[in-house]
């Protein structure tokens, strides 16, 4: 009698175990599957299974809904308990690591448990193992039974297997995962978990400002539309200053005039004519130090003496990098082997040149295709970098007329790198593409900003930049962890909170 209450006892713990399993696993996949769109999002923002999160978007309820059936019927029972026991050690494995060992956290887990926080689902996945493996014994193990005692240690052997083997996976697809996504990126971002917090915002009255310098303390505003105003804010927004710059030389047809401000230095620009004027902050006047030597499109100081320019080569009328000395003399060289043409050697090289003044690196990251170049201030190639889209041939159409001997763009070209600024190691590119498993919705809300550590060519992690009025931000720059958005009327700081943004070690150096 003892021994029928006993296995009637047994078996209703665990038809109970299966009954839970088969209506965690349906309903699991159900939910996946009815809003799958957001899943796949969710696990594309995963800091471990982002690299794979096309294949196990799929590959989860597919398997949920196979041990679900295998639960139902009981011949295939054991298979289905020790299958569920491998998946529940690979979602607590998973758990376990993004709490230990990833970069950054989530805000939820996702799935149909993501009002849990990450500790209550760790707790809950590890009861259901429990549950797993208690269902497991109980339909295998009898010890009345000496044989069933030696098909307990043989089902024992295969259950530590199945743990091990589990936990292997998860950390395998990890490794994988992390080397894809830094060195190897599949067009997929990864979001840490609210990166930048809001420090301030100031009405700026008027638009058409762009960021002409940064230092620790302050942020120097230029303005297009009045091109000998400058403005100087400090970093918390709390001051503003107005300035007008006085030249040893106005007379002159400017066209394209642009400041650099490079403390105690600025410098005013055009490459139209060409001039460039320098003068000191402490009065804002401005001495002419070059004029019409050679025309440039764009330029970066080095310091009071040195300037990284594009030009127009003479020889092939493409784009070309080169730097610009003004001593007793004026020195110019150019660096033709590093601008690589694809279409036309023009607006197919088009592209972002700023100076990273903490070590000394030139970058010019492309308009048009995934690629960036660091060199050194002789512009010696010091490696070739690519940005995680997917765009390596420029994908632009140009018409040449004739009549004016022009080339013109015929058709709007396809953006893939907007803006970008440094700060030590880091690039920062405002992107022009959406990723994959990213919203629409997000994307019209906000400008994306992914980060690289330029030296090891890696890429590290993305944020949004939300729009301010509905308007996306115009320009961009970066001190220490300060963010500096630049918008239509408006200026906006944030601080930069993630463990994968380490800029502490890099002091801002100025060069008389």
């Amino acid at each position: 009698m003892d021994m029928k209450v006993s296995a009637s006892i047994k078996k209703g713990i665990l038809e109970i175990i299966c009954l839970l399993y088969i209506l965690l696993f349906v309903y699991a996949a159900v939910s996946k599957l009815l809003d799958f769109e957001n899943f796949q999002v969710q696990l594309g923002q995963s800091p471990l299974l982002s690299a794979f999160a096309g294949s196990v978007s799929w590959g989860v309820p597919l398997v949920e809904l196979i041990i679900a059936l295998l639960l139902l019927i009981p011949r295939f029972r054991f298979i289905g308990l020790l299958a569920a026991f491998s998946l529940m050690i690979m979602f607590t494995t998973y758990i376990i690591i993004i709490l230990n060992y990833s970069s950054s956290i989530p805000c939820s887990c996702g799935g149909i448990l993501e009002n849990l926080d990450w500790t209550e689902h760790l707790v809950f996945n590890i009861l259901f193992v429990l549950l797993a493996f208690t269902g497991i014994m109980l339909l295998l193990f009898n010890p009345k039974n000496v044989a069933s005692k030696n098909h307990y240690n043989r089902t024992f052997g295969m259950v530590s297997i199945a743990l091990l083997s589990s936990i292997a996976v998860v950390v395998i697809i990890f490794l994988l995962s992390e080397d894809i996504t830094h060195h190897r990126n599949n067009f997929i971002r990864r979001f840490p978990h609210h990166p930048i917090t809001k420090i301030n915002e100031l009405d700026l009255k008027h638009p058409s400002f762009y960021i002409a310098g940064i230092e620790k303390n302050k942020v120097y505003l230029g303005n297009y539309e009045a091109p000998l105003h400058v403005i100087v804010l400090d970093i918390g927004l709390q001051t503003q200053k107005s300035y007008v710059i006085r030249l040893s030389k106005s007379n002159l047809p400017f066209r394209s005039v642009e400041v650099r401000v490079q403390p105690p230095y600025f410098y005013l620009m055009d490459g139209t004519i060409p001039c460039i004027f320098r003068g000191n902050i402490t009065d804002w006047k401005a001495n002419l130090s070059m004029y019409g030597k050679v025309y440039f499109t764009k330029a970066e100081p080095f310091d009071s003496k040195t300037f990284v320019i594009r030009a127009i080569s003479s020889k092939n009328h493409e784009n070309v990098l080169g730097t610009i000395t003004i001593t007793d003399t004026i020195k110019v060289r150019l660096a033709s082997q590093l601008l690589e043409k694809q279409i036309d050697g023009i607006f197919d090289t088009d592209g972002n040149l700023i100076y990273n003044e903490q070590l000394k690196k030139v970058l010019y990251t492309y308009y048009y295709r995934n690629e960036y170049l660091v060199c050194d201030d002789s512009l010696n190639l010091v490696l070739r970098g690519h940005t995680i889209d997917t765009i390596s041939r420029a994908q632009i159409k140009v018409t040449t007329i004739d009549s004016k001997n022009q080339i013109k763009l015929s058709a709007p070209p396809i953006i893939v790198n907007k803006r970008t600024a440094t700060f030590g190691n880091y690039l920062f590119v405002h992107a022009g593409l959406m990723g994959r498993y990213e919203t629409e919705e997000m994307w019209d809300k906000s400008s994306i900003i992914d980060v690289y550590d330029f030296m090891k060519n890696t890429y590290l992690f993305s944020f949004y930049v939300p729009n301010l009025l509905n308007q996306k931000m115009t320009d961009f720059r970066i001190v220490e962890d300060v963010f500096v958005a630049l918008y239509d009327h408006s200026i906006v700081t944030y601080k930069i909170r993630t463990n994968a943004y380490e800029p502490r070690g890099f002091k801002i150096l100025h060069t008389p």
